[in-house]
């Protein structure tokens, strides 16, 4: 059995008994795919594979190509964006993801990123590092509205937070669980009623060719001077020509984003005065590699007993 294990390197670290236990299954190839990786020595990488574990390095129709063996891909977190789902299943590989173990990061740091535009810490740190003494005022968190966009895993781990900080809740999602919304405070509004309303929005929904871009200059243009925008989710959710813009002319106050369209980012956005930015690690926690590699562990054992998948994606059908 050949694995090929591609995931960013601080995973590695975290969990490093994750690729001791894969190598029990067979041979394991290891690829650091920090700064990406070209798409024919990806091609060359999984020619043998029968199992690629994967975070966030696009397999696509010419990739699967290029793995005639290949019979599962584990989804080393939730969002399967970059995974041609469809094509996969027409030529019978089965995919299986771990919706909802990194939430509690996810929705931690999208906290952290919320504070930490609100009250510019990034900029007041590097000012204290370089010897000077600023004082700088910012807004409050607590009392104010949150909008969150999704509700599902990390949605509700996020409308959970806000109930410490007394905020007023609204989301916006086409799944609507009433029950744990009720439970939480939280209101179902329409996009528009979010948009208006929000002091601060989070984004946390799941990257579709239907959403794209969904944060636009439209969307933008219905929110107040005052608030801002944090994205945990995915980059492509944001049209970021238009978020450079609002923020330029003062549409909005600030951004917080820990996703971008390229990562890494090719646009002055992440180094814009008014955006605190971190490198795609909303995820990144010990806690949450441990739960994901055990379920990654889980699913190919299963594979390999002939049993049912955990959390396996299933073909559509018609």
């Amino acid at each position: 059995m050949n694995i090929v294990l591609m995931l960013k390197e601080a995973f590695y670290e975290a969990d490093p008994h994750l690729i001791a236990k894969l190598k029990e299954f067979g041979k394991v190839s290891v690829l650091h795919t920090d700064q990406g990786i070209e798409k024919e020595q990806l091609k060359a990488e999984v020619a043998n594979a029968d199992i690629i574990v994967v975070n966030i390095v696009k397999l696509d129709r010419e990739v699967l190509d290029a793995a005639p063996n290949l019979k599962l891909i584990v989804k080393y977190g939730a969002g399967v964006d970059n995974i041609d789902i469809s094509y996969a299943h027409e030529k019978g590989i089965r995919v299986t993801s771990a919706p909802g173990l990194n939430a509690p990061a996810v929705a931690d740091h999208a906290f952290a990123l919320m504070l930490a535009a609100a009250r510019n810490i990034p900029a007041r740190d590097n000012d204290l590092k370089a010897g000077r003494w600023t004082t700088a005022m910012g807004v409050e968190v607590s009392n104010k509205t949150l909008g969150i966009i999704g509700f599902g895993a990390i949605g509700k781990e996020l409308a959970k937070r806000a109930t410490g900080f007394s905020m007023r809740t609204l989301v916006f999602g086409h799944h609507k669980d009433h029950a744990a919304a009720q439970q939480l405070q939280a209101q179902f509004v329409e996009q528009e009623q979010l948009f208006k309303e929000a002091d601060f929005i989070i984004v946390a929904t799941s990257l579709t060719p239907e959403n794209r871009h969904m944060i636009n200059k439209e969307t933008l243009g219905m929110m107040k001077p005052s608030a801002f925008l944090i994205n945990t989710a995915r980059g492509g959710l944001v049209n970021e020509e238009d978020l450079m813009a609002a923020l330029d002319q003062g549409k909005i106050q600030g951004a917080a984003l820990d996703v971008f369209e390229s990562e890494p980012p090719v646009n002055r956005l992440p180094t814009m005065e008014s955006v605190v930015a971190t490198p795609h690690i909303a995820g990144a926690t010990f806690d949450a590699v441990e739960r994901i590699s055990d379920l990654s562990v889980l699913n190919i054992e299963r594979l390999l007993a002939g049993k049912e998948l955990e959390h396996e994606i299933k073909p559509v059908t018609k």
